[in-house]
């Protein structure tokens, strides 16, 4: 081997020597907390050794590594990957499922819809016209049920002598005798004789069916006034002059 072949091997060992100490300072860098990830040792190794040998530059930057993000893509979880990782085996042994995320989407909050809002006056006119208001009042008036009066009934003839026409047409005032008396009728057989009656419009009624006021056959128009049981005319009176 000549001198010029010696100088030619000496400047390869002395390249390849640089060519480690540069890979070596390179690629040996501390690992931990600000350094980088753990989980690019191997290619770390791998690129070192493949700087020694020639076949990259050690200089360049390392590539870009892809990251693999955490979890399935869409939100959703895989049943079968809950159930191997010992998730939702719970007392029912129903496998646990995230809602997918849709992002944009508002919660909707629940409404009572059986309030009414006739009471609202923008309601109501966003829904109401003239013209439908009429209509309705045509139909509520329609749905009205109209009865049609009816004749008073008849007196039956059978009913005895009517007390109002008497108490009208009587020429004299309660306590004012008009007629004759029979000194027969007692105070005794009056009171007696009108305990029977529920009313003083009943004695007055049958005391003119018995022949009244010009005979008193019970002895209850003692007074002679043609008013039997003390039966006052005055209010049917009071109520014509009204």
């Amino acid at each position: 081997m000549g001198v010029d072949g010696m100088k030619t091997g000496l400047l390869i060992l002395v390249g390849a020597l640089v060519l480690s100490a540069c890979a070596q300072q390179q690629f040996d860098r501390p690992r931990g907390v600000g350094f980088d990830d753990l989980s690019n040792f191997d290619t770390d190794r791998a690129r070192r050794e493949a700087a020694l040998a020639g076949a990259v530059d050690p200089f360049a930057p390392p590539p870009a590594v892809q990251s693999t993000p955490i979890g399935p893509v869409g939100g959703v979880i895989a049943a079968s990957d809950l159930a191997a990782a010992g998730i939702g085996q719970g007392g029912t042994g129903a496998p646990l499922a995230s809602s997918p995320a849709q992002p944009g989407l508002v919660p909707q909050i629940a409404t009572n819809t059986g309030i009414s809002d006739e009471q609202d006056f923008d309601a109501v006119a966003g829904r109401e016209t003239i013209e439908s208001d009429a209509q309705r009042r045509q139909a509520a008036i329609a749905a009205q049920e109209q009865i049609a009066p009816q004749p008073l009934p008849e007196r039956p003839a059978a009913t005895g002598p009517n007390v109002v026409e008497y108490a009208l047409t009587a020429p004299n005032a309660k306590g004012q005798e008009w007629y004759s008396r029979s000194l027969l009728s007692g105070q005794a057989r009056f009171q007696r004789n009108c305990a029977a009656y529920a009313t003083a419009d009943d004695a007055q009624r049958d005391f003119l069916a018995r022949g009244g006021p010009e005979r008193d056959r019970l002895g209850i128009d003692p007074d002679g006034d043609g008013f039997a049981c003390g039966w006052d005319p005055e209010p049917f009176r009071r109520a014509v002059q009204n």
